[in-house]
């Protein structure tokens, strides 16, 4: 039991000089809170230390005793002890507690700091959307752009690039090695507006495969390749998309950045999370104009 102690008390010195280590700096100012916080950090790591000393000795040292139940399983009996009293008491005490925290100390219908910023977020938001109902393209792309630069720019970049190929390039609406991707894996990337998803494997061919992606990602110049007809009846002849059907492959319309924002996207690249929660719909059809704009 001797070593015991003195090992408890090395580990308890260990404990709290890492604690100090680690937070020590915040023990220096005239601040009271931070050394009652010490303090505290004192009295659990020393009860703590000390209790599970006493159980380990407990474990090591005492016999079982008391009147067996009758109940047997393999051979094996249990006692009829009772709960130990300490136990109980935890036991009672985090009970009673959890309803005053909930009902008293901080009450589900209580003030909440969040729930204030949710209810004046919802307010703004709907100010934001019945000021610009109708705002002017212009507006739009002016809109846009101070949205990109603060949501998509740590990805795509201020220049809108993709930062060396970690994101999609934005000034192009799609890159060969994307419709190659897509074609040869399928897509079902935008399950609000479009459902029904692009099954893969719509061309086999490896020549009509890169024959499609070049007239795709070349921005639909020249004559199609007779393989493109896979991809023109969802995605129509010019590209442009059909509604609930397929999306644009031309351009960023309102209608396909709006779907990127809401659902995510996965591609060749990675995945891109939804952004559904950050944006209302005039940031969404201003990113879209923004986004026009640069592709220009």
């Amino acid at each position: 039991m001797k070593s015991m102690v003195i090992g408890g008390i090395i580990l308890i010195i260990a404990l709290l000089a890492g604690t100090y280590f680690a937070a020590g700096d915040a023990f220096n100012g005239d601040d009271y809170i931070n050394s009652l916080a010490m303090l505290g950090a004192v009295a659990i790591i020393t009860i703590s230390v000390f209790v599970v000393l006493k159980y380990v000795n407990q474990m090591k040292n005492d016999t079982a005793s008391g009147e067996l139940a009758e109940e047997k399983w393999d051979g094996i009996g249990e006692f009829k002890n009772s709960v130990p009293t300490g136990w109980a008491l935890a036991f009672i005490g985090t009970i009673v507690w959890m309803f005053w925290y909930f009902t008293v100390g901080y009450p589900i219908n209580g003030f909440s700091q969040i729930g204030q910023w949710n209810e004046e977020t919802k307010e703004y938001n709907a100010k934001f959307e019945q000021k610009w109902q109708n705002p002017s393209e212009e507006t739009l792309k002016a809109m846009g752009q101070s949205t990109f630069l603060v949501q998509c720019a740590p990805c795509h970049g201020v220049d809108a690039e993709g930062i060396g190929g970690k994101a999609h390039n934005l000034t192009k609406r799609i890159s060969k090695e994307q419709v190659v991707y897509t074609i040869k894996n399928g897509a079902n990337n935008f399950k609000t507006a479009y459902p029904a998803g692009m099954p893969p494997m719509m061309l086999t061919e490896d020549a009509d495969i890169n024959a499609v992606a070049d007239y795709v990602a070349g921005g639909f110049k020249g004559t199609a390749p007779a393989s493109f007809s896979a991809c023109s009846s969802c995605h129509g002849e010019d590209g442009k998309g059909m509604e609930a059907v397929a999306p644009n492959i031309r351009a960023y319309d309102d209608a396909l950045v709006m779907a990127v924002l809401k659902d995510g996207k996965k591609g060749a690249i990675g995945s891109m999370p939804s952004f559904s929660e950050r944006l209302n719909e005039t940031q969404e059809k201003a990113l879209a104009s923004y986004l026009r704009s640069i592709g220009e």
